[in-house]
């Protein structure tokens, strides 16, 4: 019992120093992000607002951040590849309409910083007990007994007042410094005269309807004032999105489609969405009405392929957060930012080897070629047309060797024509034309047959743009139907920028007997 109260103020000791240490490394950290079309640096503060600062164009805004304890962030928005304000304050006000993947981003990110700054204290204050009990038996039992006589003599008498001066300065200095390393800086000091207003009383045509930007907070200022155009119109493109994206998903969730059957499962094919997050929700809404537990993406998730794009990947990951999603990159997907964050995301990435996700055994890879917008492109068309012949080839191989695969994933139909022909998958499925060709069956060389789909763009794009506040053309999205790990049948759903939801019907698949493949094995 001595023991453990003698190991009492050691342990409190350790404890001061972990928070102390560990509360200053978090105040102090910061990462840079991407944020929206932005790269950015996020700090974390104590002050229960997420505070996002624009740069010197634009007004400085923040909302409150709930049930965080009150820990907070400053999110600075640095630079972004769109050139023009105008059109990059209406794609921030798109994003920002769809938020779900960007908190959870500086969320993920907040909580790493706090996780590492923890590790730091608790580092020095493991090190500062062991410090302590080192010292403590480097003095020794004789010499701390000399110790604590002289300290009971130099209570008994008088102290002098040198002493007590001395004292008091060395009690005040350890006091303060205690006091700033564990409490938190105000960022009221920190923010100066900054002055917040509701930026419903900025712009008070705003009607009070959006829970959110009822409390958003502007800060006041010559951003503020000079930037008003550019903020009125981001406004206004955020609040269309809202209603459209909103209204559009609503229509979807109560669209009558095919559900499974006992003991069979569904899948959701997007693909083509080029950054238009706002479809995301819509997409969600038919996997949820079809009872889908997987989602198929076969690429051009982004329009180029930037660093700038995560957040396109960052939202269809918040989605679709507890199905699983098989992915492929396409075209505009160039590079190795894409694939690296499917990965990040836990995404199954097809790199042209068979794997079996839900029962179902799944080949495919990513587009080999690249866009004429990504960076760096130097494309060749006869070059582009010898790696789909070599792709397909490499996936005819290794689908017919395998004998049980079922469906096959590419970006491009030209990266599959003579897989479909071998007859070695039921199913191909694809993607890059930005329309709907098929379903068609294919006869294969082995008495089996293949059918092919090409699904129009789940974004709704125009060449490779797709981010707005409304669809821009009709998107669509695919509900695959699965038996015994085959495909069974196929079900499009269109989504038309009038907001119309229209599902096709179901078309029947009936898969060719298995061991048609051995014939080629």
């Amino acid at each position: 019992m001595r023991r453990v109260v003698a190991a009492l103020p050691l342990l409190a000791l350790g404890l001061v120093v972990t928070v102390g240490v560990g509360l200053t490394a978090f105040l102090h950290s910061e990462r840079e992000v991407s944020i929206g079309a932005h790269s950015s640096l996020v700090r974390p503060t104590f002050d229960g607002w997420a505070t996002l600062d624009f740069g010197p164009l634009l007004p400085t805004v923040r909302v409150p951040v709930e049930g965080t304890g009150g820990i907070g962030v400053e999110i600075d928005l640095g630079d972004s590849q769109v050139t023009s304000l105008e059109q990059l304050a209406a794609q921030d006000a798109v994003i920002a309409s769809q938020p779900a993947g960007e908190i959870r981003k500086v969320t993920s990110t907040v909580e790493d910083m706090a996780w590492v700054a923890l590790s730091k204290g608790a580092g020095a204050g493991v090190l500062t007990v062991l410090l302590v009990l080192g010292v403590w038996r480097a003095i020794g039992a004789d010499r701390r007994a000399e110790l604590r006589g002289s300290a009971r003599r130099a209570l008994h008498r008088r102290p002098s007042r040198r002493t007590v001066v001395g004292g008091v300065v060395v009690t005040a200095l350890v006091a303060g410094s205690v006091v700033a390393i564990v409490m938190p800086v105000d960022d009221a000091d920190v923010a100066g005269d900054r002055t917040w207003e509701p930026i419903t009383e900025v712009f008070p045509e705003l009607d009070g309807t959006d829970p959110v930007l009822d409390t958003v907070q502007i800060a006041e200022g010559a951003a503020a004032s000079g930037g008003s155009a550019l903020v009125q119109g981001a406004l206004n493109t955020y609040r269309e999105s809202i209603s459209f994206y909103g209204d559009l998903a609503e229509t979807a969730s109560q669209a009558v489609v095919r559900t499974p059957a006992e003991g069979e499962t569904t899948a959701l094919v997007v693909t083509d969405r080029h950054d238009n997050i706002g479809m995301d929700q819509v997409a969600r809404a038919i996997a949820d009405q079809a009872q889908a537990s997987t989602v198929l993406d076969l690429g051009d998730d982004t329009s180029v392929g930037g660093s700038w794009e995560e957040f396109s990947i960052n939202s269809l990951a918040r989605e679709m957060r507890d199905l699983d999603v098989v992915a492929i990159a396409g075209n505009h997907d160039t590079g190795g930012n894409i694939q690296r964050w499917y990965r990040d995301a836990g995404f199954t990435v097809l790199d042209g080897e068979p794997v079996e996700v839900d029962g179902v055994r799944y080949i495919g890879t990513s587009d080999p070629r690249s866009s004429g917008l990504t960076s760096g492109y130097e494309g060749d068309a006869a070059d582009n047309s010898a790696a789909l012949k070599e792709q397909d080839a490499a996936l005819t191989e290794t689908a017919c060797e395998d004998g049980d695969v079922s469906v096959a994933l590419v970006h491009s139909a030209s990266s599959a024509k003579q897989l479909a022909a071998s007859g070695c998958v039921d199913l191909v499925l694809s993607g890059h034309l930005h329309r709907q060709v098929g379903p068609d069956v294919v006869e294969g060389e082995n008495g089996r047959r293949t059918v092919t789909l090409t699904t129009a763009s789940t974004g709704g794009a125009v060449y490779a743009f797709a981010l707005g506040s409304k669809l821009r053309r009709a998107a669509q999205v695919t509900i695959v139907t699965f038996r015994d790990g085959a495909p069974v049948g196929l079900q499009p759903v269109n989504l038309e920028p009038g907001g119309i939801v229209t599902v096709q019907d179901f078309v029947p698949i009936t898969p060719s007997p298995r061991d048609a493949v051995e014939a080629l094995r």
